[in-house]
């Protein structure tokens, strides 16, 4: 007899949507249009109650709660605890409706000041220095760590020569990291929906002898003793997206203080670059 005949409880681990993907042969044509009401409002589940859930699906409770129980959970309650674990994970699901601007102008503020205050000065200055004294840097992002790696390689560029951003379109990041030293750094931008191949990649970069600066959200603690400096930056919001706002304001503090580490040389490259620009009329006159 199948998992599915039996009646089993579905494994665990299991997001809501897989579950339902595991057992929805298996269900009766009722509980169907209730696992389709739930797969429609996945983004909002959360905010509704179940019975709101049942007249949408047009089914009684007592077919929702089946449903609940036949996906492994005992109730909605359950549902809901379920959600939130997967909005801790970076899961785009809105847990109790959108917030009011005041909210999350007051969870951004937050974010801030946290990410400020892990940034003391001694990480930041170590971070800086590797960077401005490497013969080359290759920064690196991944999914949703890559608008952020190439905003970092956009700041970094100017104050320096020799910053690459990997992968890029096409390349495969073997062929990124091969010949990288001891005299090289790379910055690592690996914000939580991480491909499971970083540890990995980190322990590639970390064989080489190569400084990494690792700028990540706290769920990346069990990856920092790979990297050599680990600036931490918290992205949740009580949204359903994670907000890169804190990420963003890490990046311009310490491609600022890249340039201050280099110093004239620096001055100078952004002033050849802005004549180039100008130049080439890339930006418009002031």
């Amino acid at each position: 007899m199948t998992d599915q005949q039996s009646g089993a409880a579905p494994t665990t681990d299991l997001r809501i949507d897989e579950r339902i993907a595991e057992r929805y042969a298996g269900l009766s044509p009722q509980e169907r249009r209730a696992a389709d009401v739930l797969l429609a409002h996945l983004d909002d589940l959360a905010i509704y109650r179940a019975a709101e859930l049942a007249d949408l699906a047009g089914v009684s409770k007592a077919t929702m709660s089946r449903l609940f129980r036949h996906l492994g959970f005992d109730d909605f309650g359950e549902v809901r605890e379920h959600l939130r674990g997967m909005r801790s994970q970076g899961v785009p699901v809105t847990i109790e409706g959108a917030p009011s601007l005041v909210a999350h102008l007051e969870h951004e503020i937050a974010n801030l000041q946290s990410a400020m205050a892990r940034l003391d000065e001694a990480r930041l200055d170590t971070a800086a220095s590797l960077v401005a004294g490497a013969r080359r840097v290759v920064v690196l992002g991944l999914r949703n760590s890559y608008p952020v790696a190439l905003h970092l390689r956009q700041q970094l560029s100017q104050a320096r020569p020799g910053v690459g951003l990997a992968p890029q379109p096409g390349q495969a990041l073997s062929e990124e990291l091969l010949g990288l030293d001891p005299g090289d750094a790379a910055v690592v931008v690996g914000f939580r929906r991480r491909p499971d191949n970083l540890e990995q990649l980190l322990g590639i970069l970390h064989d080489a002898e190569v400084p990494v600066v690792l700028l990540a959200d706290p769920t990346a603690r069990a990856l920092a003793s790979r990297a050599t400096v680990w600036l931490e930056c918290p992205l949740t919001t009580a949204s359903a997206f994670d907000s890169y706002a804190a990420a963003m304001s890490v990046v311009t503090v310490l491609a600022d203080r890249v340039l201050d580490r280099v110093g004239r040389p620096g001055e100078g490259r952004v002033t050849a670059i802005d004549a180039s620009y100008r130049a080439l009329r890339e930006i418009e006159d002031a």
